[in-house]
């Protein structure tokens, strides 16, 4: 048996597209979504009969790792036509930022440049079908397989609690979905009906996406009024750069250099990005570390905190 699977694995490596109802797994997983949730055998089945394994999905999380250098990757976001679009999106939807600011405590500017970045404000939700992406990753992607069955097992529910057409969700290659791009299991637990319409709808409703946004911010320790990050002289020594309160980097040599009120006592971390021309230096805080629980990167971190900055700016200017 085990041969046979590992044979038919390697005939959908040489094909773009395949029906996904043979991979290995499957079968036993439909049975523990009957057992253990009640769906229904014949319809779990037929869906999946139609979802296509994907080797393009395949190959993008196995392909070599590559990180652009800093300036490169801050450029692709923080852009003179998405700053503008960002203060087009601000106002439009001023009431909604305004109240998600109020209850969660995440400031307006964050959220746009959350979503900002990761649809271009709506426009770009992806096009992957979520099931096509998320049963050729649970079921021929071992490294991770254990949490995109998860994120399939939350997808399930997730239709059914929402009356989603199993065929019809497209998203990224990750099963990353909606405006935000919640995956299925952050979508059931932080998404919120903001406009109160019966509905968390993440797929088309900016409103719910502005304080599911926020919600998910606050709920990885967002702290409301303490600041992101702030630009700070560099650290000459050789020593432990692990994170230490801010009186402390000061006695280390390290201070902020922009007028951002900063407490002593606050915990920060200092974080170096490498330039064209030598190298910045950031002290950043829990609020720097709540984005990171989006997408565990200090550069996308950073963007989303300088995307904020340059749309804030030119939200005041255009007022």
């Amino acid at each position: 048996m085990r041969n046979r699977s590992l044979a038919f694995l390697m005939l959908l490596a040489l094909l773009p597209e395949a029906r996904a109802v043979q991979l290995p797994g499957l079968d036993a997983f439909i049975d523990e979504m009957v057992q253990r949730h009640q769906f229904d055998r014949g319809a779990l089945e037929s869906a999946f009969a139609q979802a296509k394994h994907r080797q393009s999905i395949i190959n993008a999380f196995s392909g070599p790792a590559t990180r652009k250098p800093w300036p490169e990757y801050r450029a692709n976001f923080v852009e003179s036509r998405r700053i503008r679009r960002g203060v087009a999106f601000w106002l439009q939807h001023r009431e909604a930022l305004a109240r998600a600011e109020q209850r969660y405590g995440v400031p307006a500017e964050i959220v746009v440049a959350l979503i900002g970045i990761e649809t271009y404000y709506g426009r770009d939700t992806g096009k992957v079908p979520t099931l096509d992406a998320l049963t050729t990753l649970a079921f021929d992607y071992p490294r991770r397989a254990d949490f995109f069955r998860g994120e399939l097992e939350q997808f399930l529910l997730l239709s059914r609690e929402q009356g989603f057409e199993l065929s019809e969700v497209k998203g990224s290659y990750a099963g990353a979905m909606g405006i935000p791009q919640f995956m299925p299991g952050s979508y059931r637990r932080y998404a919120v009906d903001f406009d109160q319409d019966g509905k968390m709808d993440l797929l088309a409703d900016t409103v719910d996406a502005i304080g599911s946004v926020a919600n998910y911010l606050e709920q990885y320790g967002w702290k409301r009024g303490e600041s992101v990050a702030v630009r700070s002289s560099e650290f000459s020594g050789d020593g432990d750069k692990s994170p230490r309160l801010v009186a402390e980097w000061s006695n280390s040599g390290v201070s902020p250099l922009d007028s951002v009120a900063v407490e002593a006592a606050q915990n920060a971390a200092l974080l170096e990005f490498a330039m064209d021309d030598g190298k910045e230096s950031w002290l950043t805080f829990a609020n720097f570390g709540a984005i990171t629980k989006y997408n565990n990167s200090t550069y996308y971190a950073m963007s989303v905190f300088q995307l904020a900055t340059a749309v804030k700016a030119a939200f005041r200017e255009a007022q």
